[in-house]
């Protein structure tokens, strides 16, 4: 626990830092690489695939994923890069058909294509007009979410959410995730309303806790289908990246359902007004 704290103290000045203060392209790089320590983590340490090469390509796959979204998201060049993802995987099975099957060809588009495009999200965010502004609330939601159940659950948790994938986790704990997500999103909005520069933003109150209910179920849903993962290759954590809290995966886990939901949400539901 101890471990787990000091760790936090250090790392959220640094993520500050990346999404507020670095240069968009520093950020997308940073995310990139943290992706592709993700595939590494789903693909070659769960014992799913041993063959490096499929690892190597979905990882590359997913740093450049995060940098696409950089780019501007353009379709054409993300179809020339599926092409290529499909092209080289496709290879690996007709060179070795019997040690390269199918399904590891699907776990590779999971790991270099899918979750990728999910978490880099963020950099999309980040590269809206307000991207600034409006970077921080997937991140608020997610780990707001993951506070709020840990605390209420360890205080008042009694009845099990899903206890054979996740024993610790609790229903009584998932409702506190819920109502911390949410009462953070409205001090967020109020923060974003403030009237003196760099602020002064027009903001809808009522999205900003919609945005902390949704985001905080879907939060813990991702949890839930990385830790199901987990049990079912028989490992504790992805990795061993974060001191006290595991690997890129399982720090960010809720994280690969929130950002994309909160991309959705601010293109077709902003929360800053005008």
């Amino acid at each position: 626990m101890k471990t787990r704290i000091i760790a936090a103290v250090v790392l959220i000045p640094v993520l500050l830092l990346i999404v507020l203060a670095a240069p968009k392209i520093a950020t997308a790089i940073v995310l990139g690489i943290l992706l592709a320590i993700a595939a590494y983590e789903l693909l070659f340490r769960t014992g799913l695939i041993q063959n490096m090469r499929l690892v190597a390509y979905s990882a590359v796959m997913a740093f450049a994923v995060s940098m696409w979204s950089y780019a501007g998201a353009a379709r054409a060049y993300f179809l020339l890069m599926l092409m290529a993802f499909f092209a080289l995987l496709f290879a690996e099975m007709m060179l070795d058909h019997i040690k390269v099957h199918f399904e590891m060809v699907g776990m590779c588009f999971v790991a270099g294509v899918i979750i990728p495009y999910m978490l880099s999200s963020l950099v999309r965010i980040l590269t809206l007009t307000v991207g600034r502004y409006v970077i921080l609330i997937p991140f608020v939601v997610a780990f707001t979410s993951d506070a709020g159940a840990y605390f209420v659950g360890l205080k008042f948790g009694r009845h099990k959410l899903a206890p054979v994938v996740s024993p610790n986790k609790t229903i009584e704990g998932t409702l506190g995730g819920i109502a911390t997500a949410m009462i953070s999103m409205l001090l967020y909005a109020v923060v974003l309303s403030l009237p003196f520069r760099p602020f002064q933003f027009q903001v809808n109150f009522g999205l900003a806790i919609l945005y902390g209910l949704l985001g905080s179920l879907v939060g813990a849903f991702g949890d839930l289908c990385f830790s199901v993962i987990k049990r079912q290759t028989g490992i504790k954590d992805y990795g061993n990246l974060i001191p006290g809290h595991g690997g890129a995966l399982d720090r960010f886990d809720s994280l690969v359902m929130v950002s994309p939901l909160i991309e959705a949400l601010l293109l077709i539901a902003p929360i800053i007004q005008g």
